[in-house]
């Protein structure tokens, strides 16, 4: 037998070849989304950017040469040129890509979880325990998250840990609201009742049973709100909230770059280009993983 035989068997003979054979389908069903593959090769690329940049960036991304400032782009040695300090915006673009990554893998370590086992609770309880966690999820639903998230900082101080703690504070609620309305439909299910009936408690059925029917939602979820992630953060950088200079974070890139707009206008908008490639990487793979995940618009 095959691998590929072995993967599509009909009749599985373990519950690890059933797993197997349901991601290989759905790995067939999000292949043939051809913007959905773009997305993920844009992901993918991202990925190796930030792990390669120390052996792919031509320059060191911090290094100044007031010689060489404000090259345009396609100069020798410079591919996107250089910025006011004359420092070399591909390189910092690559390295940039890092803090990029790290904000975003942060955030999703923290308000997704934070946001599931909230919708969790308060779905499967209902009550006083759903009205008081909804409506402290209404509260933080009802400021615009960049402003919250502007708030925050204030409070808490500029840099980047701060940045990333307060990107999460606000962007744990749509999570919790997802994960409460897929625990609602779950709840009162026949499997529930009957988990319930060997004398599972309230932790274990939420745990072992609710959370993975959440968990294909939730995933959809946050592809979709890395744009968000990615925007937020550059949004904190180019007001000088966030990542702090000379740090090679893209937001922080354009604010630097504004004030060259109409005569050296690749300072900011190479930087822009980047957050823009990569937030639109994001969404397309979000879709397609939303097609193949989600059971309600499986095609």
């Amino acid at each position: 037998m095959t691998w590929n035989e072995w993967l599509l068997d009909p009749n599985p003979k373990s519950r690890a070849q059933s797993r197997a054979g349901q991601a290989w389908l759905q790995w067939l069903r999000f292949r043939r989304n051809h913007l959905a593959m773009a997305g993920l090769f844009i992901t993918l690329a991202l990925v190796l950017a930030a792990i390669f940049a120390p052996w792919i960036a031509p320059h060191d991304p911090i290094a100044q040469s007031l010689a060489d400032r404000l090259q345009p782009p396609l100069t020798p040695g410079h591919l996107m040129g250089t910025d006011d300090f004359g420092r070399d915006i591909l390189s910092r673009i690559l390295y940039g890509s890092r803090i990029t990554l790290y904000i975003v893998g942060l955030v999703i370590l923290t308000a997704p979880v934070a946001g599931l086992i909230i919708g969790t609770v308060a779905g499967y309880f209902g009550g006083w325990v759903d009205a008081v966690l909804m409506r402290i999820t209404d509260i933080f639903l009802a400021f615009p998250k960049l402003i919250l998230a502007l708030a925050l900082v204030a409070v808490l101080g500029k840099g980047m840990e701060n940045a990333v703690l307060a990107i999460a504070l606000t962007s744990w609620p749509p999570y919790a609201r997802v994960a409460r309305a897929e625990t609602l439909t779950v709840r009162n299910s026949d499997y529930i009742a009957a988990v319930r009936l060997q004398g599972a408690g309230a932790t274990r059925i939420i745990w072992g049973h609710v959370m993975p029917m959440c968990l294909p939602s939730v995933i959809i979820r946050v592809t979709l709100d890395m744009a968000g992630i990615i925007l937020t953060a550059a949004g904190l950088g180019f007001l000088g909230l966030g990542v702090q200079p000379p740090d090679p974070e893209w937001g922080v890139m354009i604010s630097a770059g504004r004030k060259f707009l109409f005569e050296q206008w690749w300072v900011a908008t190479m930087p822009g280009l980047a957050i823009f490639l990569v937030s639109l990487g994001f969404n397309l793979m979000g879709d397609g993983l939303r097609d193949v995940l989600d059971p309600k618009g499986a095609r």
